[in-house]
């Protein structure tokens, strides 16, 4: 008996009688299932999780509850602007021999889920930054949702000792959006290897100590999986959508930015991707810098030789743009700027690597702004054939 002819996908053999888009969209069932809690192995270490080998994954939900301790002794205690949502210093994703599809900050999480969901928004959501303890209260460009408690405000300074309450969220997301699911991931079958590992930060990145003060954050970290059932064709055979491709959201940093025209090459792209998103933060002595026009002249992207589609005269424009784009002024507080080429036509503006080759990042920072111990974090989201016949 001849067999069916079979298709490779993510590194998964499907029959390719079984790949049928629609079917599957009107038969799937959606579905959220805590799969692991307790995992918080502390600042400074390494928890992994294996996700659950059902359905076809979405995303995951990482949830974390808990409160920290704050001891200044007869020390100080401050917070550095990584806190809160920088104690996930590094999320990364694997799938199936394809190792960090995703591979970013926490922070980057949230400024991305702002950005996909369109409907998201941290306007009126009060959260401290700047400023001496309780901080400076700001209603928008928080990134924080209402529900979330940060314990204690961002870049703040004389923290008096107590206990306080934190509640963060983060989402991690496997597939591009649940609309298509285009990056989702086979999950349903003993060959799938898909593993979330979290790089908690260290103290000193998330707090400035002085004298014998200490500070101590506990937690409780939940997973929920959003996913899809398989459903069944007439035949007995599972029915799937396409997933011919991975979607990653790879975070680097460019440690060495001038008073210049700095042309940053994109690290790890090339045939094959459609780069969706490229996003930034420059810190300037640790803090992000406001995106404004003291801080950033010219802003743009170039690939090839001298090819520039986007270029603005100065940061202010580009905030402007953002904040009508995803509703949130996160350029002003979290110092962010963004390139989007899907939010409005996903996939008719998207980049092709195959043929805008050589892509850098345009960022200028003006001779009058003095710079302190600078770097550049950027964020490239992208999807990518994951299939072979």
């Amino acid at each position: 008996m001849g067999q069916n002819p079979t298709a490779v996908m993510q590194g998964i053999e499907v029959p390719t009688s079984s790949i049928d888009p629609a079917n599957f969209f009107r038969l799937t069932r959606r579905l959220s299932i805590p799969f692991k809690s307790g995992s918080y192995g502390g600042l400074g270490q390494t928890d992994t999780t294996q996700l659950l080998q059902t359905g076809i994954v979405s995303g995951v939900t990482i949830k974390a509850s808990g409160s920290l301790t704050v001891t200044p002794g007869a020390g100080t205690v401050a917070t550095t602007s990584k806190w809160p949502y920088g104690a996930a210093k590094n999320v990364r994703f694997s799938a199936n021999g394809q190792s960090n599809l995703i591979n970013c900050s926490g922070t980057h999480l949230k400024i991305r889920e702002i950005m996909q969901r369109g409907d998201l928004t941290d306007r009126g959501v009060t959260q401290s930054i700047g400023g001496a303890h309780p901080g400076t209260a700001r209603n928008q460009g928080t990134l924080s949702l209402a529900s979330e408690a940060w314990g204690v405000g961002q870049n703040v300074t004389a923290i008096p000792g107590g206990t306080y309450p934190v509640e963060l969220e983060w989402y991690l997301p496997v597939a591009f959006d649940d609309l298509n699911l285009l990056g989702a991931i086979f999950a349903q079958t003993s060959a799938t290897d898909l593993v979330i590992a979290i790089d908690w930060a260290n103290t000193p990145e998330l707090f400035t100590l002085t004298g014998n003060a200490t500070v101590s954050l506990s937690m409780s970290v939940v997973y929920e999986a959003t996913l899809y059932t398989i459903p069944q064709g007439p035949n007995g055979s599972v029915i799937v959508p396409d997933l011919s491709a991975f979607h990653s959201i790879i975070q680097t940093r460019y440690g060495t930015p001038t008073n210049s025209m700095n042309e940053i090459r994109l690290a790890g792209q090339g045939v094959g991707k459609q780069l969706l998103r490229l996003w930034w933060q420059s810190y300037n002595n640790g803090v992000p810098l406001p995106l404004n026009a003291t801080n950033y002249g010219q802003v743009g992207w170039r690939y090839g030789g001298n090819d520039t589609p986007e270029i603005y005269p100065d940061g202010k424009l580009m905030a402007y743009r953002a904040e009508k784009l995803f509703n949130s002024d996160f350029g002003s507080y979290a110092g962010v700027g963004v390139f989007d080429f899907c939010s409005e036509n996903a996939f008719r503006d998207s980049v092709d690597e195959g043929t805008a080759t050589e892509l850098r990042l345009m960022l200028e920072f003006p001779n009058a702004l003095s710079l302190t111990a600078p770097y550049v974090e950027y964020v490239a989201e992208t999807v990518s054939a994951g299939a072979s016949a």
